[in-house]
């Protein structure tokens, strides 16, 4: 699965050297991952609690795995930039205790300095190393503990007035709920965007966004058919600070 650039799927060599490389993902393949929501915004609308349905990717047989040490990556360079997005990283780095047996991964991240744990509150999502020449939707797994940074991010930047588009998006509504929407896929003009993309929802009233009314979107999924979070420019640098804030945080309990 490609995560940086849409409609693709990662695949990763899995030689000493390995990095990232990419294969596309059929239309078929792309329906069945996301249901389109197809009904207009209106200025009084509650935020609305969507729901997608989709046939996951199906996942190859064991045999199909190639396996290899961790120690063959020693005297090699274990962390990529993805070639057609310069913010996103992968860092290969021990499983998670709750992937432990499947191996090294790669920790996809949005910080260029690996994690001090592979449990870091900063990796967005793990792709197993030993995945074979392909990995696909099903091979990600999402880290739970990056999303809530990631609602912390937009409702501070929220707070904070720190992203222009969002301040003209509440200014060209005047009053009622606006979506505050991830730009990996933006919705067609006048229309609410797939569930999967819509972080969450803040009331706007006179123009101005009420922050403390910023209500995270349940259905909202961290990496999907058109990859990871790709937010606004202002919430984007939020993100970026708050991760390496939190990153500071993890690496001095871990000296301590």
């Amino acid at each position: 699965m490609n995560l940086s650039s849409p409609r693709h799927l990662f695949t990763f060599a899995t030689r000493a050297n390995a990095s990232p490389r990419h294969l596309s993902v059929s239309q078929a393949a792309r329906r069945s991952l996301c249901a389109r929501a197809s009904h207009p915004v209106t200025a009084n609308s509650r935020p609305l609690q969507l729901h997608s349905h989709r046939t996951p990717l199906q996942r190859r047989p064991p045999h199909a795995y190639r396996r290899f040490s961790l120690t063959s990556f020693r005297s090699q360079e274990t962390t990529f930039t993805d070639p057609t997005r310069a913010d996103l990283f992968y860092h290969l780095v021990r499983g998670p205790a709750h992937l432990r047996n499947s191996g090294p991964v790669f920790a996809v991240s949005f910080l260029e300095t690996p994690p001090s744990s592979p449990e870091s509150d900063t990796i967005i999502g793990w792709i197993p190393a030993n995945a074979g020449d392909e990995a696909g939707l099903n091979d990600f797994e999402e880290n739970p503990k990056f999303l809530r940074l990631l609602h912390t991010a937009v409702s501070s930047g929220l707070h904070e007035g720190i992203d222009d588009i969002q301040i003209n998006g509440a200014t060209q509504l005047q009053e009622g709920w606006m979506h505050i929407h991830d730009t990996r896929n933006v919705p067609a003009l006048g229309r609410i965007g797939d569930p999967d993309d819509i972080l969450g929802s803040v009331l706007v009233q006179d123009s101005k966004i009420l922050a403390d009314t910023y209500s995270p979107m349940p259905s909202y999924r961290v990496c999907t058919a058109d990859g990871v979070p790709r937010l606004t420019d202002g919430l984007a640098q939020r993100l970026r600070d708050v991760l390496a804030a939190r990153a500071r945080e993890e690496e001095t309990a871990t000296r301590s």
